[in-house]
């Protein structure tokens, strides 16, 4: 009987928090599909009373919010290709190449995690102006191609590929690169998913930086370009939450889509050693 109680109390604990997180989701779905002035009404509506796709319609054509939907898109696919192919690379090579000073340059690595992202945004930014790529996609792009947590990540979870597997795959003729592209890259499928889902939800959420860097309004990715939105039209919240839902849905579909294979790589790259 009280471990009955204590089960239902558990899971009762479980749902109101599932429900608290997604009550503001919902609710923003259900303002995007207000009339206009609906979602501020005095008292509160939860539902729509007419439900309309009209801000939806304004968002892509009389506010062409679609040209910095596939900036995003765009961006995020190839910084996370481009990610993955380089933090793996580099992460292998921690965890499987011996090399003078690899030990203490993963150490110098790692202390790098402390260092907040702002305190990198001047010369990072100063580097791209002295090479002339502001307000190019290569500037957006720059930041996410190679990550202390990615590298980090992939070496924790290349440690537990047995040698032997790489040793037999030399003894055969093949050349290091070889090894890596055809056994050790196959392997380590569960957490480049995982990287993939943190690099395209980095690159697809991030505003800052694209905000430094990006001064031609046609470039602007769909965080800029909604707030950019917000500022003009900041008494539409209907609107506001259409954009925020477009924003959202997404990632949030990525998400759930790889959630199998996504947790699968948190937890194994956690306990690989």
């Amino acid at each position: 009987m009280r471990r009955t109680v204590a089960a239902l109390a558990v899971n009762g604990a479980l749902v109101a928090a599932a429900a608290l997180t997604l009550m503001p989701l919902l609710w923003m779905l259900s303002a995007s599909l207000m009339p206009a002035g609906e979602a501020t009404a005095v008292p509160p509506r939860l539902l729509p009373s007419a439900p309309t796709l009209e801000h939806y319609r304004i968002l892509f054509t009389r506010l062409d919010l679609g040209r910095a939907l596939l900036n995003s898109a765009g961006l995020a696919a190839g910084v996370t290709l481009l990610a993955l192919a380089i933090n793996s690379l580099a992460g292998y090579a921690f965890a499987k190449l011996p090399f003078r000073g690899r030990a203490g340059l993963f150490s110098a690595l790692l202390a790098v995690l402390v260092v907040p992202a702002q305190v990198a945004m001047l010369p990072l930014f100063l580097e791209l102006k002295a090479l002339g790529l502001v307000n190019t996609y290569a500037a957006v792009a720059v930041p996410g191609l190679a990550s202390v947590f990615g590298i980090f990540l992939i070496r924790q979870y290349a440690h537990g590929i047995p040698d032997g597997v790489l040793d037999a795959a030399r003894v055969d003729g093949a050349g290091e690169f070889r090894v890596f592209r055809s056994v050790a890259f196959r392997l380590l499928g569960p957490i480049l998913v995982t990287l993939a889902v943190f690099t395209f939800m980095g690159v697809w959420n991030d505003f800052m930086w694209p905000l430094v860097v990006l001064a031609d309004e046609r470039r602007y990715t769909l965080p800029v370009a909604l707030a950019t939105l917000a500022g003009e039209h900041v008494q539409d919240v209907e609107l506001m939450m259409a954009g925020a839902v477009v924003t959202v849905l997404p990632v949030l579909l990525l998400f759930v889509c790889l959630q199998r294979y996504y947790i699968a790589g948190v937890m194994a790259g956690g306990v690989k050693e």
